[in-house]
């Protein structure tokens, strides 16, 4: 069969590296010094890492062209959001918003006046958080609805000993309000209203302003430090959720992460040049091993910072391409 010779190829190939293994052999500084001036000058990219970084979880981790980002464009286009009357329903996305849940340490009724003024204590705390130099706070910044901070309806009920609070469908001013999102471990009597909850749940959503962003994220960030330091409640215990809880996660790895992977990188390392070393000197490959481990890092270095140059961003995830590369040598 004339298709599957190959003599094409192997005959001119042995000629080939044995002038290639002449000139190295000949020039050996060269091909030892120019290499390492290529990867320094190349390396140079990661002086960019900072700004390219890119760990955005949509862009990264969904398709470009998925359905759901084209039923979304199509939402957005016929069903416009009116940023003057806030509605959790007619979000296009997550937006900004930060939640907490609170239950009792007892394990007991949240609606009881002690465990419940400990919610309001809290929840002021995080009404006079401020950002921006102290001038925006959580008024200026808030979704609005009709000119007003939407709010959680539930405190309200909470504090009026002359409410009473139906499950699951409550009448709030002129609006109903589902609060099977607010309360959690409800119990009702026969005439569906609550006796008790075990825990209830608080939003905060903020204006999604992309000229506010970096203020919503500050707020944000200051939310999560104040839910971390939330132990002097002694009758409530606290877990917290923000809109970007997901993306902090998986920024964090771009700093914590990089300590673990030097470790598992020097263990890959050393793993390849010790299972090359034999007691036999014909028979051993150490240098053949260092000098293996060294090319593949150097040609690491060069292409990352050669994208890094270019403006190809750079996502966590290929941080695990050195492994592969090194699997060969």
């Amino acid at each position: 069969m004339g298709w599957m010779r190959i003599g094409c190829l192997s005959r001119p190939l042995p000629g080939l590296f044995a002038k290639l293994g002449f000139t190295i052999g000949s020039y050996p500084s060269g091909f030892f010094i120019i290499p390492l001036l290529v990867t320094a000058v190349l390396g140079g990219g990661f002086v960019f890492l900072h700004e390219r970084q890119d760990n955005d979880l949509e862009r990264q981790f969904t398709p470009i062209k998925g359905p759901s980002k084209a039923a979304r464009d199509f939402v957005r286009e016929n069903f416009p959001y009116d940023d003057s009357m806030f509605s959790e329903d007619r979000l296009y996305g997550r937006g900004y918003f930060a939640s907490f849940i609170a239950v009792s340490t007892s394990g007991r009724n949240v609606l009881e006046e002690h465990v419940y003024q400990d919610i309001f204590r809290l929840n002021n705390r995080i009404l006079n958080i401020k950002v921006s130099n102290q001038t925006l706070g959580l008024n200026e910044l808030c979704a609005k609805v009709d000119g007003k901070c939407f709010t959680n309806a539930i405190l309200e009920m909470m504090s009026s000993n002359e409410t009473v609070i139906n499950y699951p469908m409550q009448t709030y001013g002129s609006t109903l309000v589902f609060m099977g999102s607010v309360l959690g471990g409800v119990v009702t009597d026969a005439n569906s209203i609550v006796k008790s909850a075990q825990a209830v749940k608080l939003f905060y959503y903020l204006e999604d302003q992309e000229s506010m962003a970096e203020d919503l994220r500050s707020w944000l960030r200051r939310f999560k430090e104040l839910m971390m330091d939330s132990t002097n409640e002694t009758n409530i215990d606290v877990s917290y959720y923000t809109s970007k809880s997901k993306q902090g996660e998986i920024d964090s790895h771009t700093t914590d992460g990089f300590p673990l992977f030097l470790i598992t990188y020097a263990c890959a390392i050393g793993f390849s040049v010790i299972s090359c070393l034999r007691a036999d000197n014909v028979r051993n490959k150490v240098w053949v091993a260092v000098f293996g481990v060294l090319s593949a890092g150097l040609a690491v270095l060069s292409s990352f910072g050669f994208l890094l140059y270019i403006g190809v961003p750079f996502v966590i995830t290929v941080a695990n391409s050195p492994f592969i590369i090194l699997g060969p040598c």
